[in-house]
């Protein structure tokens, strides 16, 4: 039996997903990590390194103890949702600054001000092969939102962003699976229309493979 059958855990690094997903994901600015201080609560993602019952990474909440330049201790929060967790509130977690990926400041009028970043929540209908990586944008048009969700916090933006249709028919493109999330997770994969994202309804764009540019279309 490899080590890696037994309960344990890693703490993720998150710089790489953030570099992954720059309009979904934000991290603390350089600034707020170097302040992190004994009795702020910060939030770390810790994954399973055995095979899970439900979850292979948590994200969960540790009460610092102690700093070390880099390096902190502290007291986990929070009870792990998974069953096979090894982790119990009140364990001891040795991490880097690096690490942390959100902060409750002890002291918030201390603290150094937040990243500004725009973020970009409000939802669109987006081709599920943008969403997948199979297909670029080529098409999208803005059109009166009508599609906001009962418990969502966050509204239609109106956006229809289609992918691009290369040799697909007509009945191909009708038959494509879509989905409704936030612009961001399109932007992530495909941010060349960023420029246009704060259009009004009514624009239509259509994509210029040779250029890279957007066309209005009448």
């Amino acid at each position: 039996m490899s080590t890696h059958d037994f309960p344990a855990y890693d703490l993720a690094d998150p710089r790489p997903l953030a570099a992954n997903a720059p309009y979904t994901f934000f991290l603390p600015t350089l600034d707020e990590l170097a302040a992190v201080a004994p009795m702020d609560i910060v939030k770390l993602m810790f994954d399973y390194t055995h095979q899970t019952e439900r979850w292979p990474t948590e994200r969960m909440w540790v009460t610092v103890g102690e700093t070390d330049g880099d390096v902190l201790r502290g007291a986990l929060c929070n009870s792990p949702d998974e069953p096979t967790s090894p982790l119990s509130p009140g364990d001891v977690i040795v991490f880097q600054r690096h690490h942390i990926i959100a902060i409750q400041w002890d002291h918030p009028e201390m603290a150094p001000p937040s990243s500004t970043q725009r973020e970009y929540w409000e939802r669109c209908v987006v081709d599920d092969c943008v969403i997948d990586g199979s297909e670029p944008i080529e098409f999208l048009y803005r059109e009166e939102p009508n599609l906001e969700e009962e418990g969502d916090e966050y509204p239609d933006s109106g956006w229809r962003i289609r992918g691009r249709q290369g040799s697909a028919t007509d009945i191909e493109m009708d038959a494509r699976s879509l989905s409704y999330v936030a612009l961001g997770a399109v932007l992530n994969l495909d941010d060349s229309c960023l420029t246009w994202i704060d259009s009004p309804v009514g624009t239509s764009l259509m994509r210029d493979f040779d250029t890279g540019d957007y066309v209005l279309q009448e």
